[in-house]
């Protein structure tokens, strides 16, 4: 598959790479943190994007909650570098490559539908953090199946490369380890 991430042509389909969306999502991880009880010091974002999710919780979390953002594109790198402050960190790096990095809470959010092998990706990023969130499009449904272009349409802009219904998004975290303690259907953004 063409790196899409890598080569500039997401940035020219997406180029505020969905920073609109940002504040909307960290309310929903706000929420999670909050109903579940969760006290993260350390968070990193994986798939960061734009980093304006970290940019929108670093004002609504605790002082001393440091943030990681890790992207493996340049052109989304370049635009976290207007949200950096003190304890925003941001990296143009693999995290799964990384060794001896280990946080209170991993966020993968609207992440693994990208990824080729999302399989080995969710495995790889159980050991990263004791919690993780994640943010799953929902793109499987009657209508999308009925309406074959809408897929290709997403595909084509956002670069989604896997399709999930709630039943399939929590199987795949589930064959691949994971405890799940909560879920829910997020509202429309």
């Amino acid at each position: 598959m063409k790196n899409i991430y890598g080569n500039g042509e997401y940035l020219v389909s997406n180029p505020d790479w969905h920073i609109a969306d940002s504040p909307w999502k960290a309310e929903q991880i706000i929420n999670i943190i909050a109903k579940n009880c969760l006290n993260p010091c350390t968070i990193c974002d994986v798939g960061c994007g734009a980093g304006e999710i970290i940019n929108q919780l670093y004002g609504q979390l605790p002082s001393n909650t440091i943030f990681h953002g890790y992207e493996i594109s340049p052109q989304a790198f370049e635009l976290c570098q207007t949200r950096k402050k003190d304890r925003v960190f941001f990296f143009l790096k693999d995290l799964l490559k990384e060794h001896d990095v280990f946080f209170d809470l991993v966020l993968a959010i609207d992440v693994f539908e990208h990824i080729e092998d999302y399989f080995s990706f969710l495995r790889k990023l159980k050991d990263k953090a004791k919690h993780k969130i994640f943010h799953i499009p929902l793109d499987i449904s009657v209508q999308s199946v009925i309406r074959k272009h809408a897929i290709m349409k997403w595909r084509e802009t956002y670069g989604h490369i896997h399709y999930f219904t709630k039943d399939i998004a929590l199987a795949a975290l589930k064959d691949t380890g994971y405890e799940i303690i909560d879920y829910y259907y997020a509202p429309g953004s």
